[in-house]
């Protein structure tokens, strides 16, 4: 079993003894097979372990693993945000995190969508279909770099780039290990540890306080380079839809302006994750992109796969995520259009790819050159 099926099928286990009762012994990494154990520590929380590798045999078995204690399970949040500092785990990526701060964002999503079509101003969309977006939390995390080596199922673990502030229009660079996650996708646990997550940023941006809960508070160094590169930070705007059991959503991030032959050049980078919702196994072929920019100019982008890959979607491991970038010569436009997959037997679907809009901000400012304290 795949590392990321070993997650998945834990994240299901975490839910299902949480409903029982059970505690639990949480293996993070592949444990061919999966077990899942009880905790030796008494209370009502799930303890959370790690199963680490000491050395691969020459038939690539783990051998010598060994079950280390992480924290204690607690009960998801149906109601409210999570605090900055909450250690969690991803429910669909398995990897540990824990929250920087919130964000919220309105969610368009087009699998339900208004019975009466209707203007407004919190309205997306493009065709005859009319979305009415609603307020849904995400949030800034850090990930483990532990974990980043297993997260097979993603083409980068950063969701996070920016423009370089020199000459060069095209150069971008990134934050490793700095993501976004959904409020449901947070699986929250606690740790004694005083420093449970392994990250450049996190000791930097968080300090240990154990009369607070959760125990990890923000500095101001955090809240200053949050304040600093809020604009190119801010997630504003999802957008959902499934066809045929494959769900996409694209959240689309701003990231500024450069000039270029003396022409000015907007740039956005925009996240895609691919889920499969039912039990058939399924492969990303192609994709075909309309871009639509305020000048007037349509693009079509037609491609083997997404980013170099052609990702398998199956019930041990459903769901793919990925970042782009785009950049026009106008400070707006539209993106839309379809991934084609194939199944088994080897037919072809069209999967639709929710039409988002690529805004600009109104108060342009420099994006930032690096990390600012």
């Amino acid at each position: 079993m795949s590392c990321g099926a070993a997650r998945r099928y834990l994240a299901a286990a975490l839910g299902r003894c949480r409903a029982r009762g059970l505690p639990l012994c949480e293996p993070l990494w592949e444990p061919p097979p999966v077990r899942v154990h009880r905790a030796l520590s008494g209370g009502s929380g799930a303890a959370l372990a790690v199963l680490q590798r000491r050395h691969l045999s020459s038939r690539n078995r783990l051998e010598g693993k060994v079950l280390e204690t992480v924290g204690v399970f607690e009960a998801p949040k149906q109601h409210g945000k999570y605090e900055t500092g909450q250690l969690f785990l991803h429910s669909v990526f398995g990897y540990r995190g824990i929250v920087l701060f919130p964000w919220q964002a309105r969610l368009y999503d087009r699998d339900v969508a208004s019975p009466v079509a209707e203007k407004s101003e919190n309205t997306a969309g493009h065709g005859s279909k009319e979305v009415k977006g609603k307020t849904h939390t995400y949030y800034q995390v850090l990930i483990d770099a532990r974990d980043c080596p297993h997260i097979s199922q993603r083409s980068q673990t950063e969701a996070v780039t920016f423009l370089a502030n020199h000459d060069d229009s095209r150069a971008l660079y990134a934050i490793p290990g700095l993501d976004y996650v959904s409020h449901e996708d947070i699986l929250p646990y606690s740790s004694t540890d005083q420093v449970p997550i392994q990250h450049e940023l996190f000791e930097r941006f968080l300090m240990y306080d154990q009369t607070k809960v959760p125990p990890f508070v923000a500095r101001d160094t955090l809240c200053a380079w949050q304040e600093k590169n809020h604009p190119w930070l801010e997630l504003s705007d999802v957008h959902r839809e499934t066809t045929e059991n494959i769900r996409v959503t694209v959240i689309p991030f701003y990231m500024g302006m450069r000039e270029a032959q003396n022409s000015h050049v907007y740039w956005w980078r925009y996240c895609i994750r691919l889920e499969n919702l039912d039990s058939e196994v399924v492969q990303l072929r192609e994709r075909h992109w309309r871009i639509f920019s305020l000048s007037g100019t349509l693009e079509t982008v037609r491609g083997r796969g997404v980013v170099g890959r052609e990702p398998v979607l199956s019930k041990e491991q459903p769901a793919f995520q990925y970042s782009s970038h785009v950049s026009l010569q106008a400070s707006s436009g539209h993106m839309w259009g379809t991934f084609r997959f194939e199944r088994p037997d080897g037919s072809h679907f069209d999967v639709r790819i929710p039409p988002f809009s690529l805004e600009s901000n109104k108060d342009e400012k420099t994006p930032p050159s690096g990390l600012h304290w």
